[in-house]
């Protein structure tokens, strides 16, 4: 699995890339103060620390057990939709706070749950099976593996849904991350 920096990396440079080209693009043509970057440096903060939420036992058990072992916390895996919950919470209190405003904290709180499946993905794309849909099905799951089946070994219909149901899914956390960045003001324009 990827270490904590690629995961955050990860994060910034591919799941939040139009907020930082909004950001360059705002400094390079108009200049900006610090404060016009504070909902960006927010967004980043928040999204930063989501997508380090499913390794957030690794502190613990190195601290306590001298293992690098993160991925269960009793018998709760980390790497679940299920507790990806927290990574909600944390975005939604963080942007309450900050804001004031419930539909803008509850969008920093999608925000959240976006970075926190940005690691999700990474970790996927290493060859790290993750309980993606614990407790309704308890096994490890990798998207990639499942999406590099070939429709011969098993017929072109269950490879056409299997395709669509897998790139679906990463297109909805990816959509999910456009329209948070969208209603803090970050977005791309089309030119004519």
């Amino acid at each position: 699995m990827p270490y904590p920096i690629v995961h955050i990396l990860f994060f910034i440079f591919c799941i939040s890339a139009v907020a930082v080209y909004a950001t360059v693009r705002s400094i390079f043509r108009e200049g900006s103060s610090f404060g016009s970057l504070m909902p960006l440096m927010l967004l980043l903060f928040v999204g930063s620390l989501c997508s380090l939420f499913p390794d957030i036992t690794a502190v613990y058990n190195l601290l306590v057990n001298g293992t690098m072992g993160h991925c269960w916390i009793g018998t709760f895996p980390t790497h679940s939709l299920l507790f990806s919950f927290f990574a909600i919470l944390f975005g939604t209190l963080v942007g309450y706070i900050a804001y004031r405003e419930i539909s803008k904290a509850i969008y920093l709180g999608l925000f959240g749950e976006a970075a926190f499946f940005s690691h999700l993905l990474l970790d996927d794309a290493c060859g790290a099976s993750c309980t993606y849909f614990y407790p309704v099905y308890n096994k490890p799951i990798s998207i990639f593996s499942m999406m590099n089946i070939g429709f011969q070994e098993t017929g072109l219909l269950h490879y056409l849904i299997s395709s669509f149901v897998f790139v679906s899914f990463i297109c909805f956390f990816i959509m999910m991350t456009l329209f948070s960045l969208n209603r803090f003001g970050f977005e791309f324009k089309y030119r004519s």
